[in-house]
């Protein structure tokens, strides 16, 4: 079966910057988040060798979930100086690898990508570059991760053994997961009190959010009281953590094919940007 690689453009980003030591050019431009995505896409393409190949970037405005949650991701610190000033940089690379960027006013890549791979999983074998876990929710059959550890050298395929084993619930669990732990990180609130091993263990009893709401005479006392506290957050919780996979954008899929670019195009812009080490990566035309 052929393949797809969708990376995740922002989380690829942020987790580049954070794990690269500040680096610039001899003209004092700051690339290490540029190099590190730079590096993480040319793994991938290497590693896996797909025929396809797009990213996927957020938007700067805000999503429908803001719409839905004025307090969604409202923990979020704001970008570290020197993070945002090289995005055009990165585009620029994607855009000399001649692969397809996709994005969508008021969406998060999130939904792009969840879009995307919905297009795409019966014709292909999708696997999502990314960093973020939340994409572990739309793992499947023919759609995997493809994740860095602790550096961009350390990567690990993600599939549904994988997610459950990491999660204790199964990828279509996620969201429900996330419904009654929470995610500090999104500044979902999930119900107070339950936490990460208290929800999965509900979920490997009761599946979903709603069946265990059916059947809360089951649970002890006091858990029956944090839940039925909770319920309105629980659903709400749920449902901001959920992919929207019917964003109005289609996949064109023999124009992300990956024979179609200019290898010296990329080889005069690494040398511009002083990436000397990464030439020898570059797959064939």
């Amino acid at each position: 079966m052929e393949k797809l690689v969708i990376f995740d453009g922002h989380a690829l980003l942020h987790r580049a910057f954070h794990a690269m030591p500040p680096l610039t050019t001899s003209s004092g431009e700051l690339v290490n988040a540029v190099y590190g995505f730079a590096m993480m896409m040319l793994r991938a393409l290497g590693d896996l060798k797909p025929e396809y190949a797009a990213v996927a970037f957020d938007k700067p405005d805000p999503t429908f979930r803001h719409q839905q949650y004025s307090q969604y991701k409202a923990n979020r610190m704001k970008n570290p100086d020197g993070l945002n000033e090289q995005l055009p940089r990165v585009a620029e690379v994607v855009q000399a690898m001649n692969v397809p960027i996709y994005e969508m006013s008021g969406y998060e890549a999130d939904h792009v990508i969840a879009t995307l791979t919905r297009q795409a999983k019966d014709r292909v074998e999708v696997i999502i570059a990314t960093g973020d876990k939340d994409s572990y929710q739309i793992v499947g059959p023919s759609v995997k991760v493809f994740a860095p550890r602790k550096s961009f050298s350390d990567t690990v395929i993600i599939d549904e053994k994988a997610v459950e084993e990491k999660m204790g619930v199964k990828p279509e669990q996620i969201p429900d997961l996330k419904g009654l732990a929470g995610d500090a990180s999104d500044n979902i609130p999930g119900v107070r009190g339950i936490g990460d091993a208290g929800a999965a263990k509900l979920l490997q009893q009761f599946g979903t959010i709603d069946n265990l709401y059916k059947h809360l005479d089951e649970l002890p006392e006091r858990q029956q009281k944090i839940l039925a506290e909770g319920a309105e957050d629980a659903v709400q919780s749920r449902d901001l953590a959920t992919f929207d996979d019917q964003v109005t954008l289609r996949l064109d899929l023999e124009g992300a094919r990956l024979t179609h670019y200019n290898k010296e195009k990329v080889i005069q812009l690494f040398r511009h940007l002083e990436f000397k080490p990464l030439l020898n990566q570059l797959p064939e035309e």
